[in-house]
């Protein structure tokens, strides 16, 4: 049996409060995530859900615990190392696009393959296809300001496409679109789904957290027990 996308094992994070204050944003986490599976995190605000998410990116590292990706201890690796796997392996979809505002769609797209040091003739054919498989192939060379919102999203599902990551991880990916648009991007995750991708995101919606295959909840830095789940669905 092949080892989980993400396993997560007692992760604590602890950030230092005012005098001599801590604030325990996660209190031991065990969580397992296989390949294939569309899980979303659900929480009121301060609940770890985002922190959680981070960590799982590799754009925070835990206090305590252990964090594997696809069996890999995430502990023993540098900052040169944990900054290979957020360009390699994990493709990042934002709230607020973190699109490149004088840069076309297709100049978006290519950007982590030219940090990964791919030729520009095999990167703008990979861009391409990623754009076209989110139903942009027309938009290739709209910047950012000529694009709906909607648009930028799937620009921006694009562009974490077009590294073929282990995982995709998104935080709040409709928080800024409208109700049409929120549906175009979340029947995309479907597709995606459908195609075997392994995908997390951290939502407030109930629409959105509807559309995944298991919905985990979070509150004081602990997932709750299915048994607690009363009143949260």
């Amino acid at each position: 049996m092949t080892a989980p996308v993400i396993e997560v094992r007692g992760l604590t994070k602890v950030y230092a409060g005012e005098g001599d204050a801590e604030v325990r944003a996660l209190g031991g986490v065990d969580l397992t995530v296989h390949q294939g599976e569309y899980v979303a995190l659900m929480g009121a605000s301060g609940s770890g859900k985002s922190t959680l998410m981070h960590i799982i990116g590799c754009l925070d590292t835990p206090t305590g615990g252990e964090y594997l990706l696809g069996g890999e201890d995430t502990r023993s690796l540098s900052e040169d190392g944990l900054a290979q796997i957020r360009n390699e392996r994990i493709g990042f979809v934002f709230q607020a696009f973190n699109l490149l505002p004088r840069t076309t769609a297709l100049q978006n797209v290519e950007l982590p393959l030219v940090y990964r040091g791919v030729p520009a003739r095999e990167r703008t054919e990979r861009a391409v296809r990623a754009l076209e498989r989110v139903g942009l192939g027309e938009r290739l060379y709209h910047r950012p300001n000529e694009l709906s919102g909607g648009q930028k999203q799937r620009v921006a599902i694009a562009r974490a496409l077009v590294q073929d990551p282990t995982v995709l991880l998104a935080d709040e990916p409709t928080g800024n679109l409208d109700s049409k648009s929120t549906r175009d991007v979340l029947e995309l995750f479907d597709e995606l789904h459908a195609e075997g991708r392994t995908i997390m995101l951290v939502t407030h919606e109930d629409e959105v957290g509807a559309r995944a295959g298991r919905v985990i909840w979070m509150r004081d830095g602990q997932i709750l027990p299915r048994e607690g789940l009363e009143g949260h669905a």
